[in-house]
């Protein structure tokens, strides 16, 4: 297998979100997507103890044109909905959503969070929706860890959770529109892995922590997002620390990508309409109880 030389990397640096400390690599302003990837948000924050749950994280808010998917990594999220949704996810598995013609959405943590330890550890993923299902129906996907299939790489050292998409010949769970393979891994120290990955799609990693050594490149640390060139068949892995691992590949869309806020569509016309219909209440209407 011919591997992937690495293109660049893209450090997590923190930023503020609405007085919420976050990491994030993607977008910087050197890369303003990796198609069809807009945004990576790493977030390890402690849940308050004297604010009720239901008050705590992110409030009500629209989306529309893509999908935000959140993978949980320590503790929970509440999913609530305009489409009458409303379920908690915990430690190692997704919220996946997508957005279609418009939804709006709270993302809180779980009711027992302090049972759960109190940190909420969790990335929020933005993936770009094809021009053709933009104005889809909103769908929503809750995973829970027992329903995320896994393989254990040969030396036992590695475990790949695949959510979406179809790697190392085991499929996942969640339907994409956009073309897309999702996975966490998880190494011990010394874990070792190869996986392919289709040529035509665009490949990065980012480690939570720990730290990988990317064969054909060297040493990479934690808080680190690696884009990998699209002139190879896969890529080769291995641990010098216990690491854990976001993989994405998906194919490009080459599209035009116009946002504004939570709206991602291909013209400004069609964000002006997306403006509208929240405002006409179009996207439905959340009211937490």
């Amino acid at each position: 297998m011919k591997l992937r030389t690495v293109s660049r990397l893209l450090y997590a640096e923190q930023v503020d979100m609405g007085g919420m400390p976050i990491r994030q690599p993607l977008p910087t302003q050197a890369v303003e997507q990796i198609d069809p990837f807009l945004l990576l948000h790493h977030a390890n924050i402690k849940a308050p103890a004297h604010v009720n749950p239901d008050h705590a994280g992110v409030g009500p808010h629209p989306h529309r044109g893509f999908s935000p998917v959140t993978f949980i990594f320590q503790g929970g999220v509440h999913h609530r909905d305009s489409r009458g949704h409303d379920s908690t996810v915990y430690a190692g598995g997704a919220q996946w959503m997508n957005a279609g013609m418009g939804i709006i959405h709270s993302e809180r943590p779980p009711h027992d969070i302090q049972e759960k330890g109190g940190r909420q550890e969790i990335i929020q993923l933005w993936i770009n929706t094809p021009a053709k299902n933009k104005m889809d129906l909103p769908v929503y996907f809750p995973i829970q860890a027992g329903d995320v299939p896994s393989v254990i790489s040969d030396d036992e050292k590695v475990r790949v959770n695949i959510f979406s998409g179809e790697l190392l010949n085991v499929k996942g769970p969640v339907p994409s529109q956009a073309v897309v393979n999702a996975a966490t891994l998880v190494f011990q120290q010394g874990g070792k892995i190869s996986i392919p990955i289709p040529s035509n799609h665009n490949l990065f990693i980012y480690l939570l922590d720990g730290q990988l050594k990317v064969d054909g490149f060297g040493l990479v640390d934690e808080l680190n997002l690696v884009h990998f060139k699209n002139d190879g068949e896969g890529i080769a892995l291995e641990a010098t620390q216990p690491t854990r691992v976001l993989l994405l590949s998906g194919e490009p869309l080459n599209e035009d990508v116009v946002s504004y806020g939570p709206f991602v569509m291909n013209t400004q016309t069609q964000i002006m309409e997306a403006m509208r219909d929240y405002q006409k209440g179009k996207m439905g209407v959340l009211i937490e109880e």
